[in-house]
């Protein structure tokens, strides 16, 4: 499975989910739902193929920019609510993903956001559905993470520590406000 392949399967339970979920908090577990039946009819060697998509994107929103978005909308500064976040964008489609990672403040405009409030972007569930899918295909509870270890794609996945980019202050309400002003004029006045 490539990366089009994968945003075509998440894109289309986008479109599933949107068209049945209008609640935005829902709309989180129906996503996992639904990528989950995709995953599902499709072989172990798909399952493992998505789910390298899926590592390779987060790694790549791996970044101090949308961190600090994630920090407005989320209020939290921890790695573990990071990677979160992060899959929280990946399962909004490939348009948010893609628009988040060009300009992170143009979060601003997704529906849910926009609200301000108490918005949950973050996805914690969304990273166990390849498992999920595996599981039920093959039986095998340990079987994504076997395929995964010895998979040579995941080797240069394990190499990241540090988010890329130039970290600020996210405590500075001035730094928020000049290099987020979209998020910090909706979750800082």
């Amino acid at each position: 499975m490539d990366v089009e392949e994968f945003w075509a399967l998440i894109d289309e339970a986008c479109a599933e989910v949107d068209a049945l979920e209008p609640d935005f908090d829902d709309r989180r577990d129906a996503i996992g739902r639904a990528c989950e039946e995709r995953l599902v009819s499709r072989t172990p060697a798909e399952i493992v193929q998505f789910s390298l998509r899926q590592w390779q994107l987060r790694d790549h929103a791996y970044r101090y920019d949308l961190w600090a978005a994630a920090f407005l909308i989320e209020g939290w500064w921890s790695d573990d609510g990071f990677m979160d976040f992060r899959e929280g964008v990946i399962s909004l489609g490939r348009h948010w993903y893609e628009r988040a990672l060009a300009d992170p403040d143009s979060l601003a405009d997704h529906p849910a956001v926009r609200a301000g409030g108490d918005v949950l972007i973050g996805n914690e569930d969304f990273n166990q559905v390849a498992h999920r899918a595996h599981q039920r295909l093959t039986g095998e509870p340990d079987g994504l993470d076997e395929a995964l270890e010895a998979s040579p794609e995941a080797g240069p996945l394990r190499v990241m520590t540090e988010p890329a980019g130039v970290r600020w202050d996210v405590a500075d309400s001035d730094e928020m406000r000049r290099r987020l002003p979209r998020l910090a004029g909706i979750f800082l006045d």
